[in-house]
């Protein structure tokens, strides 16, 4: 069917993940274990810092600020994907997909600053140990945070404002699990060109700052570790960073893995399988990421369920 201007468009439809009816009951159970995981992992994280007074340090500061945002993150996404599968219809309306892809980039944006400024703490701590409580205060964590949100609100709001100028065909199905902001700009009938600059200059722009400042400080780091004569020193300063470092690896080689393969395969549902990696697993495996090899959340997190149990 000839597709035709629909500049009035009211709602979209998400496809999912798959139109098999046999395995939505499947996808749905995973998906719910998943985001109560990912919901509850992370509120213990939150509670953990907040509870415990030897926790109250600008890492773990960070840490909770990160784990807040992971809530946030699959909450956008998820939940409307469940109430999907589980009533069979896939209509988003239009309001409701803008609001998405809004929240969407904007959490998906401040993982990477959050991710950023924890690398910059561990930075000051390894490098500069005796000036790190001067740097590090608790005022200049509150800014680095707010900073943040304030980029990536300005970011998520830039872009979701140019969506509302193009219009809309008459094919209107998004070949996801959410407005992902790429697949609802291809549906356009207006020129994207300008839409398609905008994306990849401030994916540019954003991942390559918030990379390259990552890489700067661990550059810097292993320079630091590589001086310490002691070997139990130099396995005490990259203890205190590997929990970051792996889930800084997590998130950049599933976000990488999933845009390169996508653009390799030029397939929409593949992208949208592959994007489960960033958008579910990783918000996911965060809090059991911090918390395997971490003797102060341990211990706090004993103490919790200790309370919770008398």
């Amino acid at each position: 069917m000839e597709a035709e201007n629909d500049t009035s468009v009211s709602e979209f439809y998400l496809m999912g993940l798959s139109k098999e009816p046999a395995l939505q009951p499947l996808i749905f159970g995973l998906f719910l274990s998943m985001y109560l995981i990912t919901v509850f992992g992370n509120l213990l994280i939150i509670l953990a810092v907040s509870l415990d007074s030897h926790l109250q340090t600008p890492m773990y500061f960070f840490l909770s600020n990160l784990s807040f945002v992971d809530i946030c993150f699959t909450t956008t996404t998820i939940p409307k994907m469940l109430q999907n599968i589980w009533t069979q219809n896939k209509v988003i309306t239009y309001e409701g997909c803008i609001i998405q892809m809004y929240f969407f980039i904007l959490f998906a944006t401040l993982d990477m600053f959050l991710l950023t400024v924890m690398a910059y703490d561990r930075f000051v701590a390894i490098c500069h140990p005796l000036h790190y409580t001067v740097i590090m205060k608790p005022l200049l964590c509150r800014l680095l945070v707010l900073a943040s949100w304030i980029m990536s609100a300005l970011n998520s709001l830039f872009q979701s404002i140019m969506v509302l100028w193009l219009s809309f065909c008459t094919d209107l199905e998004i070949p996801h699990f959410f407005c992902e902001i790429n697949q609802v700009v291809q549906l356009a009938c207006s020129d994207t060109s300008l839409n398609d600059t905008v994306m990849y200059f401030a994916a540019g722009v954003y991942g390559g700052a918030s990379l390259t400042g990552i890489l700067y400080s661990y550059f810097k780091i292993v320079s630091s570790i590589q001086r310490i004569s002691s070997l139990r020193g130099k396995y005490k300063a990259f203890s205190t960073c590997a929990s970051h470092l792996s889930v800084v690896s997590l998130f950049y080689c599933t976000v990488l893995g999933v845009y390169l393969s996508a653009s390799a395969t030029h397939s929409s549902h593949s992208s949208a399988v592959a994007s489960v990696m960033y958008t579910v697993i990783t918000p996911m495996l965060n809090p059991f990421i911090y918390s395997l090899k971490n003797k102060d959340i341990k211990r706090a997190l004993r103490r919790i369920t200790g309370m919770a149990a008398m």
